[in-house]
């Protein structure tokens, strides 16, 4: 090494030693770069999540008196990203009172999340996945958890709902006639009625929002988000089959939160649903693509190229909204997945056809029949479920329509008038216990 006039060889080494010093120190490492901070409340629990340019290192603990959640961020700095989540914390938040984030020392950055009641937190890091890039999770869970389906039972039972109903609703030896109404376009083309008995029990169906919280799903060209239109019209779709004195609806989300597929599955079964529906609005690479479709299950591969795609699309939702991994229930899926679904397809596709034929009359079929692929979200061994594309969101067109509180309200009546088709024709037999899972 020859030395610059005037710098001497001591010169030299003391600054190699401080260069050597700050690339090992904390102030010197490169600190991860912020891209975001995001809050999810909800009844279920409330989800935090920090999104950064690579992976983010932490460690956390509890503190009880008063109950505290304290999060230890290393290698960041506090940045105006940071300075920012305080303010995303809502006063409706079940969970979270408050959150205070400061730099607790060089190179770390503590938060401190003030609770309203004592909680069971769930921290992880997620990998880069679509749009995101590195993020730690921060779940709030209630350390008594919630479950708005079962309150739903419990408040009503489908037996007490439905020989309670009385005033202009008819009485539960009456309902099936609302059941067994036939839309306008069988009374057009005078579609035979089914001579099978009808139900005389209040039918549970179970409707899925796709998407959710850190998923959005797919994006319209103006920014419309799927996950808040498959809400909105299985909101409208919810107040239907309500207002039916044989019928009510459940959700297996009703904000703007994730739940993942297999949850969507678990719930629908433990209140013993009578079907499911899973309601999204589609994208493709093409914005001229178009048209409303409707999928169930497939054991033996995917009825066409498009639809393999798509299924592989939606069952990528679990790696997009965040799934804790360490927490699934692998036995689980396995039994979903092994358990011969044959009958239940073959119900599936009697609804999927019902429900197929009546949006044909409000908006143009991307295919005149069924589609099938493996949908995970579909694979409830005992309950006739379907997939309902309500339209293409990436068609400029159709996602305006899609944002149209007319038009959604028309989906979720053509939707209606399947389910009733179905039962007219498939009335559901009498309850049979099966095994729950908790």
């Amino acid at each position: 090494m020859t030395a610059a006039p005037g710098v001497t060889r001591r010169d030299l080494l003391k600054f190699a030693g401080a260069t050597l010093a700050l690339l090992v120190s904390p102030v010197g490492m490169a600190a991860t770069s912020l891209l975001a901070v995001r809050v999810w409340p909800a009844a279920e629990y409330t989800r935090v999540t920090i999104e950064g340019n690579s992976q983010l290192k932490f460690t956390h603990l509890l503190v009880t008196d008063p109950h505290r959640l304290v999060v230890d961020l290393e290698g960041v700095e506090f940045d105006s990203v940071l300075q920012s989540l305080p303010s995303k914390v809502l006063d409706s938040d079940p969970y979270i009172k408050l959150i205070r984030a400061g730099r607790n020392r060089p190179g770390v950055v503590r938060l401190v999340v003030e609770l309203k009641s004592e909680i069971n937190p769930q921290v992880f890091t997620l990998a880069p996945v679509g749009n995101y890039g590195h993020r730690l999770v921060v779940d709030l869970y209630p350390t008594t958890p919630v479950d708005p389906l079962l309150a739903l039972i419990e408040k009503s039972s489908p037996m007490d709902a439905a020989a309670g109903q009385t005033g202009d609703a008819q009485t539960s030896a009456d309902a099936p006639a609302q059941i067994a109404r036939p839309s306008p376009a069988e009374q057009a083309s005078g579609t035979r009625r089914s001579t099978r008995p009808a139900a005389n029990r209040l039918v549970t169906i179970v409707l899925d929002p796709g998407h959710g919280g850190e998923d959005p799903g797919a994006v319209g060209a103006r920014g419309s988000f799927e996950k808040n239109v498959t809400l909105s019209i299985a909101r409208r779709l919810k107040q239907k089959i309500d207002a039916e004195p044989n019928m009510r609806a459940v959700l297996t989300r009703d904000g703007d939160y994730f739940v993942p597929l297999g949850q969507r599955v678990t719930r629908a079964r433990r209140v013993q649903s009578d079907l499911f529906v899973s309601i999204h609005a589609d994208a493709f690479v093409r914005p001229d693509a178009r048209g409303s479709s409707v999928f169930v299950l497939s054991e033996s591969g995917a009825s066409s190229s498009a639809a393999r795609w798509l299924a592989q699309k939606e069952n990528d939702a679990d790696l997009i909204g965040g799934v804790n991994l360490a927490k699934q229930d692998g036995h689980l899926a396995r039994t979903l997945l092994d358990l011969s679904q044959t009958a239940t397809i073959n119900d599936s596709l009697k609804l999927g056809k019902a429900v197929l034929n009546e949006l044909g009359d409000i908006n143009k079929l991307h295919k005149a029949h069924v589609e099938q692929a493996g949908f995970a979200v579909l694979k409830a061994p005992d309950i006739p479920s379907i997939l309902v594309e309500t339209a293409f969101i990436s068609n400029p067109e159709e996602e305006q329509r899609l944002n149209d509180d007319a038009y959604q309200d028309k989906m979720a009546n053509a939707i209606l008038r399947g389910l009733r088709i179905y039962f007219r024709d498939n009335p559901p037999l009498g309850r049979t216990k099966i095994a729950q899972l908790d």
